[in-house]
């Protein structure tokens, strides 16, 4: 079932599932499950890494995962890491929309919510946009509301509210290298990255690589494989040692970093990644990374 065809407007479809609350996490899982990958959800003996994202959403329940969803509070636990120095340089962080002084603020930066709800707004010359558009699109980003939308535990329990960091410079195709690396027990096992989707995410191509930077016949279905040869970035080897230090304390975490010629930037740590709903291109991918994923005990997970 295409539901995105069925509903094509977003916000329609984030309404209806607003009137869904009131689901167990474990049917409604199940349901979205189904609906979007057209198959049946095992949660008693999960095989695939999209059975066992869900598994994850309902069980393990770590507090550490919420500081770390946390744009803003996630930056404490890189520096307790000892790697204070990857973090972008912030300008500020804000409750309300009316505490942001642009005038302070640079040129160029970027906007984005802390807590995944809304989105990010990079401003490239601040003379030229509509301030009192920006600060209305942000404040819905600070509606205080439960974020239920993929059951995704870890998000519960974050105050909203806004970041303005650097904006980041993009590189000589027009992008702005970004690295997704996948963690399961403090290794990494695969990452991926997109090539030319910046402006525009559905012209994005994605490939999948193994820790040594050797282009992998796996994608995300809904983009196309990037087809020319990429080169490794720089300082590849200690992107590899920062993803495993930040990834230690979790069964699996995608932690994401830029690469900026050469300047490595923490991105955000990432325990859900799609929300577990990645069909993959070829299927076999998905049980390759299930097998990757070792989940705790049930009982020492609900514990947490």
């Amino acid at each position: 079932m295409d539901y995105k065809k069925l509903l094509p407007n977003k916000n329609l479809r984030l309404k209806i599932l607003d009137t869904t609350n009131f689901i167990p996490d474990e049917y409604m899982l199940k349901f979205q499950y189904k609906v979007k990958t057209g198959r049946n959800l095992n949660l008693e003996n999960p095989k695939r890494y999209t059975e066992k994202l869900q598994w994850y959403k309902l069980y393990y329940r770590d507090p550490l995962m919420t500081l770390c969803s946390d744009k803003y509070s996630v930056r404490e636990y890189v520096k307790e890491k000892g790697l204070g120095d990857i973090l972008n340089p912030l300008y500020g962080v804000y409750e309300n929309v009316n505490d942001i002084d642009f005038d302070s603020l640079p040129n160029s930066f970027a906007l984005k919510n802390t807590n995944g709800a809304g989105g990010n707004i990079f401003i490239e010359n601040k003379k030229t946009v509509d301030i009192e558009k920006i600060k209305q699109e942000a404040d819905k980003w600070l509606e205080k509301k439960t974020l239920k939308y993929g059951r995704e535990w870890s998000y519960y329990n974050i105050q909203p509210r806004l970041v303005a960091e650097r904006l980041l410079e993009r590189d000589e195709n027009n992008d702005i290298p970004d690295y997704k690396f996948f963690c399961f027990n403090g290794e990494v096992k695969y990452l991926y990255t997109m090539v030319d989707y910046t402006d525009n995410h559905d012209n994005g191509k994605c490939s999948f690589f193994t820790p040594d930077f050797e282009k992998l016949p796996y994608r995300r279905s809904e983009f196309p494989p990037i087809e020319n040869d990429i080169d490794k970035p720089k300082n590849f080897s200690k992107m590899i040692e920062i993803a495993e230090t930040l990834s230690k304390d979790f069964p699996h975490v995608r932690v994401d970093l830029y690469n900026i010629r050469g300047e490595i930037i923490f991105g955000e740590l990432t325990f859900y990644n799609a929300s577990g709903y990645t069909i993959f291109e070829p299927d076999e991918f998905d049980f390759i990374l299930g097998d990757d994923f070792i989940l705790p005990n049930k009982l020492k997970a609900v514990e947490k």
